[in-house]
This record gives structure tokens, sequence and C-alpha cells, in this order.
């Protein structure tokens, strides 16, 4: 029902866009930055090239390698461990006024000649809360009861979310505001879907990686057959 109504919003919405907005003819028409799709690989091409912005890629291919584990693993052990999906998923309620604000903070710090520094303070702390969620996993089967979880837990849950949002987006909009301050205006447009999708990419590859290597890397015992192995996953069916 949830998908339904907002895909019925989206296409209500965009169906109107469509129908009723109209461009400003009086308007002189800007130069386009490309004539077409060939013109526009050619040119990021030429931009990915430059010296400085190979380097800039790697970084943002690679920073978040970090904690890939923590942001993408941390949800699912906690259902694992017996948390209620529903539960975890009313937590996310109190993060949206959060996630509203944070960046209009975190702006103000971004704004400045050097943007990257909010990002380059908020990697240790992301960092830590990394080991935090790991020590949370660990802890979370000790305080289960059979009645659930106490209330505590949750405000535990709920603080550490609230801190590692904090640190998501002062990376997040730094990034954003960097990407800005060095696109070309003349090319605006191509120049940050290139750093953009980019430093999407960063966050999505080592996330895939680390739920890859959940299973491998996951020690497993087997309860009332001692010589069996269950490193492999057929070996933990027998």
């Amino acid at each position: 029902d949830f998908l339904f109504f907002w895909g019925a919003v989206f296409l209500v919405t965009t169906t109107l866009v469509a129908l009723l907005k109209k461009e400003n003819k009086e308007l002189t028409p800007t130069k386009e930055e490309t004539k077409g799709i060939t013109d526009t690989y050619r040119l990021l091409f030429s931009i990915i090239k430059m010296p400085a912005v190979l380097t800039f890629c790697l970084l943002i291919l690679t920073a978040k390698v970090g904690f890939s584990a923590a942001d993408a693993v941390t949800g699912l052990k906690l259902v694992e461990e017996g948390v209620p999906k529903e539960h975890l998923a009313l937590l996310a309620v109190p993060m949206v006024p959060l996630q509203i604000i944070l960046p209009l903070i975190i702006s103000k710090y971004t704004a400045g000649p050097q943007p990257l520094n909010t990002f380059y303070k908020a990697m240790p702390f992301r960092l830590l809360l990394g080991l935090e969620f790991a020590f949370l996993v660990w802890w979370t089967p000790t305080v289960k009861h059979e009645g659930g979880f106490p209330v505590y837990y949750y405000v535990v849950v709920l603080l550490s979310y609230a801190l590692h949002q904090i640190t998501l987006y002062s990376m997040y909009v730094a990034i954003m505001a960097f990407n800005a301050k060095v696109s070309d205006p003349l090319i605006g447009g191509t120049y940050m879907t290139l750093l953009n999708t980019v430093s999407n990419l960063g966050g999505n590859w080592p996330s895939t990686v680390a739920l890859w290597l959940v299973d491998p890397l996951t020690v497993k015992e087997c309860a009332g057959a001692q010589e069996q192995s269950c490193g492999t996953t057929v070996a933990a069916e027998v």
C-alpha cells in the first residue's frame, strides 16, 4: 500500500509537470554544454584524464572501505540476533527530522574555501562508530529476554544511529560542496554528474563486497557434530 500510494503520487506529479510546465521563451537560451551523447562521453573522458580529478576519484572510490561492513551489515546482524524488523524500521522515523536538519547545519561549515576539512574530521568518528556497531551486535544477545528487548536497548540503538547519521551527513555534504566548488561552470552539469557518480560508486561497491564476504568470514559451529565443518553453505546444510 505504501509503495502503491507513493508510486501514484510520482506518476501524477510528473505527469502534471510534463503537461503544465512551459519553457520561458523570453530568456536567451544558454549555450549547450555538449551537442550529443558522443560529445558528452568525450568530454567526460577528457575530465577524468586530469591528474587532480583522477587522484580525487581514487580517493572517493576507496574512502568508504573502512566503514562499509558496519554500514551494510549491522542492521542485518541485529535482525539475525532477534531484533524485530518492524522495531528497527520504527527507529528510522525519529531519524527523518535529523536528516532534514543536519545538511542545513553542516552546510555552514562546508561553505568556506576548504569544504573537505569537514569530511576529514568526520572520518575517524565514523570509523570509531563502526567499532561501536560491532560492540552493539555482540551486546544484543546478552540483553534479550523472553519479552523481547528492554527500552534502554532501543535508546542505545537510536543514539548510535543518530551519531552515525551526523558523521554520514558531514561526509556527504562536504563531498557535495567540494564537487560543486571544483566543477567548471561552463560544463557544470557534466562535471558534477561525473564526480557524484564516482562518489556514489565509492559507497556502493565496498558495501556489496562487505555483504558478499559476510558468509565466508562468519565463524560457525556445528551443534552435535564436532567432526563436521560448517565453513561453507553446503557443509552447514549437511
